[in-house]
């Protein structure tokens, strides 16, 4: 077999054994060499014949027949002199070849071990295909860092010499670049240790703006007697590793920050800063106007869509200004924004553009468009390409993100793209999710707040004001209400309740129940009776409800509707007699600042919460001074995740002692106490009803007892009439005298024989009483022509704003109002 000599053969002669054999084949001579090799003397070796040599003296007439031409080589084992074998590979070369009809009379004989040459022979191999081989680029560099040899694919990119030999990388490289290198490569030149795998950006002089991710890896070369002869370098094109891992990450970096905000601001500004500077120089969010004003969007095969720019992201120095935010733009998704690529051209495009930026023109052919056909779709002249994807979910267009690259980054290319629709694909669905909750939250608290009264009030009682803050959980509003409700002879109830859930669900229940207690109130039901009587309601509500949900829901809203209940406290205050009782069904103690600004919690059983049904509501009645403050509020004021109700109730007594609440409005105060709330998420609604109680003095209110007989009638309308008369009001003397009449007689004929109260209240409205131990209520009817009484009941109230009754512990008490004379 013909080989190729070389100086590092080990079979060369300056290397190998060496017999010198003749014709016969009598060794004649040897070199150190072979006495090292066959481990014998030169004396043992000389005169032998060399099939004595061989473990198989046969082989010989093989080897000498195994000629193929001028010199030839084999391999045989061969006997040492301490009785070991080896593998040896031989190379025969004639010394006298002479003439074609002379044989050979001598013959030099070269050996080395089988495995030796083998080594030998891979490692050329693999030296060899080193500099050959096409896909992975190999240099050696000397000890000043200047190429000595490379293979031809060691850079094979535009701006790169085809001879490289002697230069140093930053001749064609950019110095950035080369720098870089440079110095990963003298750190192995002086330490030894080898450089595997470090990513290094590379751009040619000739193109810096296009660039190519190589993986380099270098080890240090040295002679054999450990001189630093120079490095090896290895450079891997992993541009495309890189780019895919990179999308991937993206992807993997949008998902997982989509999904945490159910805000539609906030989700439309997370997905244009994560895709920027990793996608795109510049990035804008266009959410539909629909989507703002809590309507549906349109249908995504609809042309034209009204859209507003939501969020914008920018790169330092790229300048987000370009894309201000806000502005409202009526777009035409059939002239191509559907999933688009486009651009302007380089302004000096390279004449010799590598084959890879060929291939990326070429897919996207199809996609490309003229800058000047997308108005305002590149903003600003350094822009050079643009991108855009839609928002859909559900068949509706929800809007459309659209990126941008500067002129120093590669266009987009298709990849780029699919990146892009997939992204949009998994936002848009979040925008869909965000979007829904803001138009149900909003509906919710739109809803809650329509049946809630107004944040101020003014009564003859108190004075009121309420803070509502909703929930930020994802069932968005729940079920707290509260109400202050003008009652019979200038009382007022306030009351505070609290239904279990979110959503629209609490949010109608809670209506139902305010209404409810806004009609048992209107019966001047004592605070524990009412309270009995709406437990009743809301366990008949809870059995409907369950009823027709088990039927018609899934399980989890059957177990929501079948776990429904609430909690109230309901309250009311006397002007005239400073009275205040209360009652409380599971629901916290209101706290009570006194006119000398202390601040304590009512001592009132909570009760069990509405719907429980079967146990009674324990009342509480105190006194309570003109000027106090009253607050009355929801759990969500005072519990925490993470804190102890009492630790929550008397942050509240310290927020309130604190507040300065009978010296400033009580608008301010309310505001003050919910201040650290607001700009914390809120796992419940917050409720806070202050109210500042008022007395009616004591010259303003006068009570007569009249003994039943008839003839007191007429002491009961002269002593109305005086007392009209002291307060300056005789505009009222005859209407108030004609109903305080009316009543008292009616009192007298059907009271039973008891004792009856006339009394006059004086305050925004005149008031005119009547109580009487009778427990039987006043009906008003229509009287007939024929009839002559029956007509006392409609005459009061043709002649009044409002009349009632109400039962009272001893009977009950018919009541009526007049507005004041240039009264509102």
């Amino acid at each position: 077999m013909r080989i190729a000599r070389s100086k590092d053969d080990p079979l060369d002669a300056g290397n190998a054994a060496g017999l010198l054999v003749d014709g016969t084949g009598t060794v004649l001579g040897c070199t150190p060499a072979a006495e090292t090799l066959l481990h014998r003397r030169a004396d043992e070796l000389c005169g032998r014949r060399v099939q004595d040599l061989l473990a198989d003296p046969g082989r010989w007439r093989d080897v000498m027949a195994q000629r193929d031409g001028p010199v030839w080589e084999g391999r045989a084992v061969v006997r040492e002199g301490g009785g070991g074998e080896t593998e040896v590979m031989f190379r025969v070369l004639p010394l006298d070849p002479g003439q074609p009809d002379r044989r050979v009379s001598r013959f030099f004989l070269l050996g080395a071990p089988w495995a030796l040459v083998l080594k030998w022979r891979q490692d050329h191999a693999f030296m060899q295909e080193l500099f050959l081989q096409e896909r992975v680029g190999f240099a050696v560099f000397d000890r000043e860092l200047r190429l000595v040899r490379t293979n031809t694919q060691l850079l094979p990119y535009t701006g790169v010499p085809p001879d490289l030999r002697g230069l140093r990388l930053a001749e064609f490289l950019w110095e950035e670049d080369a720098g870089v290198i440079d110095e990963q490569l003298r750190k192995v030149l002086t330490t030894g240790n080898p450089l595997v795998a470090m990513d290094a950006l590379v751009r040619t002089r000739v193109d810096p703006g296009r660039g190519r991710i190589m993986a380099l890896s270098a080890f240090r070369l040295q002679e054999t007697d450990g001189r630093v002869m120079g490095v090896t370098a290895l450079f891997t094109d992993v541009t495309e590793q890189r780019r895919a891992r990179e999308r991937l990450d993206l992807l993997h970096r949008a998902t997982a920050v989509l999904g945490n905000s159910l805000s539609v601001a906030e989700t439309t500004q997370d997905l244009a800063d994560v895709l920027v500077p990793v996608l795109a120089d510049l990035a804008a969010v266009d959410i539909a106007e629909a989507g703002f004003a809590h309507e549906e969007p349109g249908p995504e095969h609809q042309r034209h869509h009204v859209l507003r720019r939501a969020a914008v992201a920018a790169r330092a120095g790229a300048g987000a200004g370009r894309l201000p935010t806000g502005g409202s733009m009526r777009v035409d998704v059939g002239d191509g924004l559907r999933g688009r690529v486009w651009g302007r051209p380089a302004e000096q495009p390279s004449a010799d553009a590598d084959a890879d930026a060929d291939a990326d023109a070429n897919a996207n052919a199809d996609v490309l468009g003229d800058a000047d056909t997308w108005p305002g779709s590149l903003p600003g002249p350094g822009t050079r390409s643009g991108m855009s994807a839609l928002l859909r979910a559900r068949g509706r267009l929800l809007g459309r993100v659209m990126v941008w690259r500067d002129g120093d980054r590669a266009p987009f290319g298709a990849d780029d793209l699919d990146l892009l629709e997939e992204i949009a694909s998994s936002a848009a669905l979040v925008v869909d999710n965000a979007r829904r909750y803001a138009r149900e939250r909003h509906a919710s608290v739109s809803l809650q707040r329509s049946l809630l009264p107004p944040m101020t009030t003014e009564t003859a009682a108190v004075q009121s004001f309420s803070v509502y803050l909703p929930t930020d959980t994802a069932g968005g509003v729940s079920g707290d209400w509260f109400d202050v409700i003008p009652l019979s002879s200038a009382r007022v109830a306030l009351v505070v309740g609290d239904v279990v859930g979110h959503g629209l669900e609490a949010t109608a229940m809670m209506g139902r129940l305010r209404t409810a207690v806004r009609t048992l109130a209107d019966l001047d039901l004592e605070p524990d009776e009412l309270l009995t009587h709406l437990d009743d309601l809301v366990s008949q509500l809870t059995v409907e409800n369950s009823s027709y949900e088990n039927g018609t829901q899934t399980p989890e809203r059957r177990s929501a509707y079948d776990s429904f209940g609430a909690t109230c406290l309901y309250v009311t205050y006397d002007p005239v007699s400073r009275q205040c009782a209360m009652a409380s069904a599971g629901h916290p103690p209101p706290a009570l600042v006194a006119p000398d600004g202390t601040v304590s919690y009512v001592d009132v059983s909570p009760g069990p919460p509405l719907g429980v049904g079967g146990l009674p509501f324990e009342p509480v009645e105190l006194e309570v001074e003109p000027g106090s403050v009253l607050a009355l509020y929801t759990d969500g004021l005072v519990e925490r995740p993470q804190a102890d109700l009492d630790e929550g109730m008397a942050a509240l007594k310290s927020r309130l002692a604190a507040a300065d609440v009978l010296g400033r409005p009580l608008r301010d105060v309310g505001q003050e106490v919910v201040a650290d709330l607001a700009p914390s998420p809120l796992s419940d609604d917050v409720t806070l009803l202050l109210a500042r109680t008022r007395g009616v003095p004591a010259q303003d209110s006068v009570m007569w007892v009249l003994e039943p007989d008839p003839a007191v009638v007429a002491d009961a309308r002269a002593l109305v009439v005086g007392q009209l008369s002291r307060w300056d009001l005789d505009e009222l003397a005859f209407t108030t005298e004609l109903v305080a009449s009316e009543l008292v007689t009616n009192a007298i004929r059907y009271a039973g024989g008891g004792p009856v109260e006339l009394k006059l209240i004086r305050t925004t409205t005149l008031i005119c009483e009547v109580s009487d131990p009778s427990s039987t209520q006043p009906r008003m009817r229509r009287a007939r022509a024929t009839e002559e009484g029956g007509r006392g009941l409609f005459l009061i109230a043709q002649l009044t704003e409002r009349w009632g009754s109400r039962y009272t512990r001893h009977g009950k008490t018919i009541w009526t109002e007049q507005p004041l004379p240039g009264a509102p």
